[in-house]
Formats: C-alpha cells, sequence, structure tokens
C-alpha cells in the first residue's frame, strides 16, 4: 500500500469526522467578476442587490427571499404570488437610487447577496466594500440577455434549487432558439428599425450598447438611437428621431403612445404614420427592460408577433398565459389578459 496516496484520504476522513461542520460549511464561488467568494454550504435566506436580481430570486427560489429592493404597487402585487408578493422592501444597493445601507443588509441577516446585470470595476468595488463591511457573501452575476439560460442555471445551483433552474432555462433556450430560426432567413436591410422612447414625452432612449436595448438586438431588430453613439440611457430630440425615421416604435407610457399619434412633431415619423406605435406590458415586471432582467424573455414572443406580423401564428395570450404560471407562479384571469395586451399588439 502506497501511504503516500493513502495519508490524504484517511486525512480527509478524519478532518470530516472531527470538524464535520468546518469540512462542509464553505463553498468556493468565482462570480463575473473574476472575484472568489466563499458561500455558506446552504443557502437560505438571499439579499438582491437591485431590481434584476430581485426577479431572478423571485423566479427560481421566492422562499430564499429577504425581500423585495421596492415594495410592489397594489396592481403590481395581482401580477405576483401570495405570500412573497408581500415581503418587505429592503431597498437597492447598486444603481441610480440606492436606498440601501449597511444596517439594513446587516438587519435583513442574509447568507447571501445577488447583483445581476451589468459587470464592471465598479460594481466589483461596490461588492468588495459591502462584503467587507457585512462578511456577508456578495457574488456578481452577468445579467447579459444573451446568457439568460445559463444565468438561471448558474443562480439556481447556488441556492439549491437546480431542478427549478434547469425547468426555466429550458424554457428560455427553446423560446430564443424558436425566435432565432423564425427570422433567420429575413435579410438585415428587411429587419425592423425600432426607436425605444422612454418618458413622458418618449425624448428617453438608449443607445448603443445599453444594457436596457438588449432585447432588440436579441430579436433581430436594429436600434436607430444607436446611431447617435455609444452609452446608456440619454435624452434626444425630436429632431433626430425625425432623422432616423424608425419602423416602430415601442413605449412604456400609455399616453405619449395615444399623444404621439396625433402630435404634429411626430406626424412624419414612419412608424406614426403606419401607426406601429407599441406599448411594452410592465406588469408587475417589464417585458422590455424595466428592469433588465430574466422578465425579458416574454419580450421575445411579443416582439416576434409586433415586428415580423403575418411572420408566425402566435397565440400571444396562450404565451402570456404559460409564461406567468411557470416563471411567476401566478394564473392570469381573462382580464388580467385584456390589460397587459391592450394597446401592445398589431391592429
Amino acid at each position: 500500500m502506497n501511504i503516500f496516496r493513502v495519508l490524504p484520504v484517511v486525512l480527509a476522513l478524519l478532518q470530516f469526522i472531527f470538524f464535520p461542520a468546518a469540512a462542509m460549511a464553505e463553498r468556493l464561488f468565482v462570480d463575473a467578476a473574476g472575484r472568489s467568494v466563499k458561500l455558506p454550504d446552504h443557502i437560505e435566506r438571499v439579499l438582491s442587490a437591485g431590481p434584476p436580481a430581485s426577479v431572478l430570486i423571485y423566479v427560481l427560489a421566492p422562499q430564499k427571499m429577504t425581500g423585495w429592493v421596492r415594495t410592489p404597487s397594489d396592481h403590481e402585487k395581482q401580477f405576483l404570488a401570495e405570500p412573497y408578493r408581500d415581503l418587505p422592501e429592503t431597498g437597492r444597493l447598486t444603481g441610480k437610487g440606492n436606498t440601501a445601507n449597511i444596517e439594513m443588509v446587516l438587519a435583513m441577516k442574509p447568507d447571501i447577496i445577488i447583483d445581476v446585470g451589468s459587470v464592471d470595476s465598479t460594481y466589483a468595488s461596490l461588492a468588495d466594500r459591502v462584503q467587507e463591511q457585512t462578511g456577508i457573501p456578495y457574488v456578481l452575476i452577468d445579467g447579459a440577455f444573451a446568457r439568460t439560460p445559463q444565468t438561471l442555471r448558474e443562480v439556481a445551483g447556488l441556492l439549491g434549487v437546480k431542478a427549478r433552474g434547469d425547468e426555466l432555462a429550458s424554457y428560455a433556450e427553446k423560446t430564443m432558439a424558436w425566435q432565432k430560426e423564425l427570422v433567420a432567413g429575413i435579410p438585415e436591410q428587411q429587419r425592423p428599425r425600432v426607436y425605444y422612447g422612454r418618458g413622458p414625452d418618449g425624448l428617453e432612449t438608449g443607445a448603443a450598447g445599453s444594457i436596457n436595448m438588449e432585447i432588440l438586438g436579441a430579436v433581430g431588430a436594429t436600434n436607430v438611437a444607436a446611431l447617435a453613439g455609444s452609452g446608456g440611457l440619454s435624452n434626444v430630440s425630436i429632431e433626430q428621431v425625425l432623422s432616423w425615421n424608425p419602423d416602430v416604435i415601442i413605449t412604456l407610457k400609455p399616453d405619449f403612445q395615444k399623444s404621439v399619434m396625433h402630435d404634429p412633431l411626430w406626424a412624419g415619423v414612419k412608424a406614426v404614420k403606419e401607426k406601429r406605435v407599441y406599448r411594452a406590458p410592465t406588469l408587475p415586471f417589464g417585458w422590455f427592460d424595466t428592469p433588465p432582467g430574466v422578465n425579458r424573455l416574454m419580450a421575445v414572443t411579443w416582439l416576434t408577433s409586433v415586428l415580423y406580423p403575418g411572420l408566425a401564428e402566435i397565440d400571444l395570450r396562450q404565451r402570456t398565459s404559460e409564461f406567468y404560471q411557470l416563471f411567476y407562479g401566478v394564473d392570469l384571469s381573462a382580464g388580467q389578459l385584456d390589460e397587459l395586451l391592450a394597446d401592445s399588439s398589431a391592429k
């Protein structure tokens, strides 16, 4: 018997027998920023650093949520499952308008903090600082839309809900593959040119590279505001929109959707002239970008139906019902479906 081969095994067994907690208490995880984070073996309480993480934890393991980054409105709660829709507000650690603080983080007593979205040195520095101040593991997850199936499986693995992650990731893969195959034969020059008009006047949009615009590229459409350069969300002028002359306008605001059809300033835009101005559903989370999380999966089906009319027969009501039951755990009524899809479909 080779003692040098047997000794490590014996030592490992002795460690497990005499120090079981130490042997099993931690595991090492390398996050999207390349940070090596020690995680507890069992995670039961998760604090979301921002809205995309909040959605992700809700669809994967709502029973492990410490709360919502922002308390859902009464209207939003109608599209969320009990009892999770009534969890407390925790505030947000990342992004504009961050409202959380170290005292709140400690009070929530999470086993882990998860942030999902863009990953850069700023987010990594915040994660390091909060982890050092609280002693709570803080991991960064790449929230790029193209990685949605991987993100679902990765975080499900962290939280010990692998089967749930596989189920949702499989749905994501099938949906994304279906859409890609559907539009594969459409020449790039014939694909729709889209303007995303945010805000009450429709003059806030996302430039090239903005995470808020990812879903357009995912469905083969062109973001006309990419001509303005790269960056995040910014304000543009009506003259710029007129020069881009988009085929389609997507908005979140019902009031803007209605007013733009009668506004002489917008009358020369192709999308307005052809009445191709659509409202993206926003309950309980936005289909397009609010927040830019896994909730955008529903936009793959919806955008395909409005951007490529006649390309395929799509029962949007059925698809919406299936998605909400699978991801959000709610069975939509006919009235809720009517509300969600009002002014969002091709006429």
